[in-house]
């Protein structure tokens, strides 16, 4: 349904995957990847907010690397060498992508991220300010010390998070909810209990995909994008 496409990026570019509805035009979606990268599956993420009337974009943040699943520790590497710079300015390029395309109506974008893209959604949500007014983090959040200026962040906020989790704990994640919730932000981060880690991934690399808690959480995403963007 998609192709890939570049887009400008402080003078210079990058690319990304873009899939536009049937009807043509549709309020625009930034999806960002996993530790594995830009993989069929998340293309296929686009390819069902396509199918529900999104003009959905995933940025390729890895610049055509990419890890399979059974190459873990060359996803953590890519993970952890990403430049932190350089998404940001990737994602910023992305959502300007999205606004300045023929197809997209709004003046404002959401985003949805998995897994490292979670954590991703999160930063760039509080980053770009009322350029993105939904944001939905699966199992990725910025959790502890560190965190962004949360000052930025105007986006509705509904995310989805694993009950069983070492890399994103559910109890951190509640912390979060509520630091979040006491300054005043509009946000539910939901914890699906008996869920781990990667629940939605459909091609299942770790073992954790919950179909009853993938159908909850996805029916959550599209109900939030189509109530506000």
């Amino acid at each position: 349904m998609g192709e890939m496409i570049e887009f400008p990026v402080n003078g210079t570019s990058a690319g990304g995957y873009l899939a536009v509805p049937d009807g043509g035009s549709g309020p625009g979606v930034m999806v960002i990847q996993e530790w594995w990268g830009l993989v069929p599956q998340i293309k296929g993420v686009c390819d069902r907010l396509a199918a529900e009337g999104f003009v959905a974009l995933a940025p390729d943040l890895y610049h055509g690397e990419m890890a399979e699943h059974d190459e873990m520790d060359k996803a953590g590497h890519l993970m952890t060498s990403l430049p932190a710079e350089r998404a940001a300015k990737d994602m910023s390029g992305a959502i300007d992508a999205l606004l300045g395309h023929d197809a997209v109506v709004g003046d404002a974008v959401g985003v949805v991220g998995f897994c490292m893209g979670g954590m991703l959604t999160m930063l760039i949500a509080a980053q770009a300010g009322d350029r993105v007014a939904a944001a939905a983090p699966y199992y990725g959040a910025p959790l502890g010390e560190g965190g962004p200026d949360w000052s930025g962040l105007t986006a509705k906020v509904r995310g989805h998070f694993a009950g069983v989790d070492d890399f994103f704990p559910p109890e951190a994640v509640e912390e979060l909810d509520a630091q979040l919730k006491s300054v005043g932000k509009d946000v539910e981060l939901t914890i699906h209990k008996g869920t781990g880690h990667g629940f939605t991934n459909e091609e299942d690399p770790l073992g954790n995909y919950n179909r009853d808690a993938t159908a909850t959480a996805w029916a959550d995403t599209l109900t939030l994008f189509r109530e506000t963007l």
